[in-house]
């Protein structure tokens, strides 16, 4: 999962970018309004921090311009904790939750995994899809219980396809998502996560859609042939679909 970080303080700005990467967020940053514009209108995100107080352009008026440039990323705003107003005009202006300064990081991750968990259609903490559970407020991936070994780039690409199961995802969204604005890309690694992660999940949980991307989706039935087999997607209530396998 893919976060910008918006703030003007050197310090403060340094220790969330820390916070976030330690909790396993690819991150990006931006010390002004202008650069705040520009890179969140440009670069998809799962979730942007935003302090109001920018230089150049104020981030209320950053926030605005993107919502009606139409871009709807979760934004969570920092406000000086007596600033009632700026709380009332960051919500009137999009924002779809405030904090105030100082704070826990804690508070501030739980913020966010919320907001992104709630901008994916999901309510619980633990999202579930077949034997394959992930508690967000800690990343421990399990299979019928039993931890799984992952590294950075497979948690975020596993995270990701958790947090949008029974959707097709690209792998360009992949990419845009997993890595950082200045990391070396190469769209080519996503299909070696996707490898490795299939030898460490149940078979057919990742499912190739030939020309559109992956979708995680619950096996109903082991596969008839090697071509084609049966998913029930996560959630639903038993509705197949048929779709070539990788």
């Amino acid at each position: 999962m893919r976060i910008l970080i918006v703030e003007d303080d050197d310090i403060l700005r340094r220790q969330l970018i820390q916070g976030l990467q330690a909790a396993g967020y690819a991150v990006d940053s931006a010390a002004n309004g202008v650069d705040a514009h520009h890179v969140g209108d440009s670069s998809p995100y799962d979730a942007v921090v935003l302090d109001l107080g920018l230089q150049q352009i104020d981030g209320l008026t950053v926030l605005r311009k993107w919502r009606s440039a139409g871009r709807d990323m979760p934004v969570l705003i920092l406000t000086a904790r007596d600033g009632w107003h700026e709380k009332v005009a960051g919500i009137d202006a999009g924002a779809d939750d405030y904090l105030g300064k100082p704070f826990h990081m804690e508070e501030l991750l739980a913020r966010l995994r919320a907001l992104i968990r709630r901008a994916g259609g999901h309510a619980s903490a633990e999202l579930a899809c077949g034997s394959l559970t992930l508690d967000t407020r800690n990343g421990r991936a399990t299979v019928d219980g039993q931890a799984l070994s992952l590294t950075s780039h497979e948690y975020r690409v596993l995270a990701y396809l958790m947090h949008h199961r029974d959707k097709v995802i690209s792998r360009s969204d992949l990419v845009e998502h997993i890595y950082a604005q200045d990391f070396d890309r190469d769209a080519n690694t996503v299909e070696v996560f996707i490898a490795r992660l299939r030898k460490k999940l149940p078979p057919g949980l990742i499912e190739t859609v030939r020309g559109l991307g992956y979708r995680l989706t619950a096996p109903v039935d082991a596969p008839a042939n090697g071509e084609i087999h049966q998913h029930r997607l996560c959630g639903s209530g038993g509705n197949d679909a048929r779709h070539d396998r990788a």
